[in-house]
């Protein structure tokens, strides 16, 4: 067996202003062909998956470029096409190949492509012909289009948020594009479109029941692997919303059928599947009345995980006003002070403007008279079992709160974030992160409680604020009942 890997992807929040550059990639992950680290990446799935198997199997994996950015607005075009064509030139090389295997996210925007996903996979399909196996793992957080599907062998996403089943997802890829490509299955892909917008967390109720259904359905009466498309609600795209996808071994119509009455439970939990959502005064004030702590807060509005800033100082500047200490917030993207740190050095004591420098959604500036507590070069946090990079970050002590910024945006997903720059999370009343639920994994079994925030920024939960051109507004929230 032969098999061509490769990987490109990013989650673009239409909305958000910074670009996606060639920068963005390298920055958050950048292998050229054969140069993957010996370490699993979110994007890299399949490839794990292709290198076990073809320990297993002696199969030949070819590995070409992986690329992946750190979610932001639209990606550049000529950027898009320069990483899309790299990767089609490396297939071609290595033809011919009984399997193609692609790391991707589903919601990635380019100039002049709405689709890139699809767009590659099309590409991908003309290169190799109908007999060879396709297959792509996605984030849950995609657009799952008709493109998409008509090339591709199967599709896997991701079932839990916190995508800590990246490696099993892509494990799964592989052995069912594997049994197709030795014909001894003939993947069918169904669709249900559950005309509903929202956010699904999959550890809590009632999704976690709903995960633990799906699984229990895969590997019987043909059902090769269930899928729930959370669709990512900052692209304003024709396909965005939440779609259930089946791969089904051969009937078609019986996949539909199995799409249809599990997007059918989805769309009758809509408005249930997230905790509620508070303002950074109600979190505050509510934090404040429990006794101990830490308390995490998580500052979904400015999650750059969903492309926004990572700099926004709503939050901090309401800790800061009511006086609260024992507090660490992070990270913020914020270079310019973290270079001044580093010139200043550990132990200094300066003036230092923090955050409120990209963009509107961002917040004012907050002037600070800070310690600087603790510098790393190329700093690194954990996410389940990836890593991911910080770049250089400082942490500062102002006022009873530590805080951590960073010089490469990303969001918080593991506590690591602040220890390994010297934050003692155990003394803490509240903790703030900034990130959605990527954080929860790592910060649930240390909190006394977990409350979500909805205040400004590129990722506020309130629909009616954005200006959609291009997605369907025929779907809940918009519409109450739009399946009838």
């Amino acid at each position: 067996m032969k098999v061509f890997v490769a990987a490109l992807g990013t989650e673009t929040n239409t909305f958000s202003p910074i670009p996606t550059g060639m920068q963005m990639f390298k920055e958050t992950f950048y292998a050229e062909a054969g140069q993957h680290p010996d370490k699993p990446m979110l994007c890299s799935g399949p490839l794990w998956g292709a290198r076990q198997r073809a320990k297993e199997r002696n199969w030949q994996v070819i590995e070409g470029l992986h690329a992946f950015a750190q979610p932001a607005g639209l990606t550049v075009r000529k950027v898009y096409e320069e990483l899309r064509d790299k990767i089609l030139t490396e297939l071609k090389a290595a033809m011919p190949v009984d399997m193609v295997l692609l790391g991707m996210h589903g919601a990635m925007v380019a100039d002049g492509y709405d689709d890139c996903e699809g767009d590659l996979l099309q590409r991908v399909r003309q290169i190799v012909g109908p007999n060879v196996a396709v297959g792509a793992e996605l984030d849950p957080h995609c657009h799952i289009t008709k493109t998409m599907t008509d090339n591709a062998t199967a599709i896997v996403c991701f079932k839990e948020y916190p995508h800590t089943d990246f490696i099993e997802r892509g494990l799964e890829l592989v052995d069912i594009c594997a049994d197709a490509a030795m014909k001894k299955t003939k993947p069918k892909i169904a669709i249900f479109d559950c005309k509903t917008v929202g956010v699904f967390h999959t550890p809590i109720e009632p999704m976690k029941s709903f995960v633990a259904k799906v699984k229990a359905l895969e590997g019987k009466d043909g059902v090769l692997s269930v899928s729930l498309g959370h669709g990512f609600p900052w692209g304003d795209v024709a396909d965005m919303g939440c779609k259930v996808m089946v791969v089904i071994d051969g009937d078609a119509a019986k996949g539909a059928k199995i799409a249809e009455s599990l997007g059918r439970e989805i769309y009758a939990l809509r408005g249930k599947t997230t905790p509620p959502l508070l303002s950074n005064e109600d979190a505050l004030d509510k934090a404040m009345a429990m006794a101990g702590g830490p308390i995490v807060l998580a500052d979904s509005p400015d999650n750059p995980g969903g492309g926004a800033p990572c700099d926004s100082t709503f939050v901090l500047e309401e800790i800061l006003k009511r006086g609260i200490a024992k507090v660490a917030l992070g990270p913020i993207w914020d270079p310019i002070a973290v270079r001044t740190c580093f010139e200043a050095g550990e132990g200094a004591k300066l003036d230092l403007r923090v955050g409120g420098k990209a963009c509107k959604f961002s917040g004012r500036p907050v002037d600070l008279e800070v310690v600087v507590t603790r510098l790393v070069q190329d700093a690194t946090q954990t996410f389940g079992k990836a890593t991911t990079q910080l770049g250089d970050a400082a942490a500062i002590s102002a006022q009873g709160i530590d805080m951590v910024l960073t010089t490469v945006r990303g969001q918080a997903f593991g506590t690591d974030l602040f220890t390994n720059l010297g934050v003692d999370l155990a003394s803490k009343k509240l903790i703030v992160v900034k990130s959605s639920q990527h954080f929860y994994a790592s910060y649930a079994p240390i909190a006394k409680a977990v409350l979500y925030l909805d205040g400004p920024g590129t990722m506020g939960r309130d629909m009616s604020k954005f200006d959609f051109k291009k997605a369907s507004t025929r779907q809940w929230p918009w519409v109450d009942n739009p399946l009838g």
